[in-house]
């Protein structure tokens, strides 16, 4: 078995965004405004991650326990609904367009380490969840994929690719399951 040396590890290359001192602000606001479980005021976490650099539409709805990693790299359409303890580490762009539902302990990841390298180099890619995406409870979104418009992950899925639009998938990793036929 091969050992690594990770004296040498070094993903300093990669640039948060952010200032030091806006990450430790939005580190405290994050925990005591947004994540917080005891807030119950939607207008004060819209505000915050808005403050921070977030876009949001109108009418985004954020249950208790979201935690997002960088608000400043998240754009957020209208009529949004962020369930309970979504998790949106965005170390890149994620973007979510409009009447799209995130439900509860859903995690959209957009960083990774190159496994094949000693140095496990960070790897990002950006998250795109067209309109009318329905991401199910405990799924995972990971980095550079798309869900089409109006695709279902559905309940405990990870998409490690692409959803087609109008597509149901399903299981780990995410295959097709069926047509999504709206009424």
């Amino acid at each position: 078995m091969k050992t690594v040396d990770l004296k040498h590890y070094n993903n300093y290359e990669y640039s948060t965004g952010a200032s030091t001192l806006k990450r430790i602000l939005w580190f405290f606001a994050n925990g005591l405004i947004v994540k917080n479980r005891l807030n119950p005021l939607m207008f004060t976490k819209r505000f915050v991650l808005k403050l921070f650099g977030a876009k949001l539409g109108k009418r985004v709805i954020i249950k208790p326990g979201l935690n997002v990693k960088f608000p400043w790299k998240l754009e957020v359409g209208n009529y949004v609904w962020l369930g309970e303890n979504v998790w949106i580490e965005n170390q890149a762009l994620v973007k979510v367009a409009d009447n799209v539902c995130v439900s509860q302990d859903a995690k959209l990841i957009t960083g990774n380490h190159d496994f094949t390298k000693p140095t496990f180099d960070l790897i990002t890619k950006s998250i795109t969840l067209e309109d009318g995406v329905w991401v199910g409870a405990r799924s995972i979104v990971c980095p550079g994929v798309i869900l089409g418009s109006h695709s279902i992950l559905s309940v405990g899925s990870v998409a490690t690719s692409n959803l087609e639009p109008y597509s149901i998938y399903q299981g780990n990793p995410a295959v097709f399951i069926k047509l999504r036929v709206i009424e």
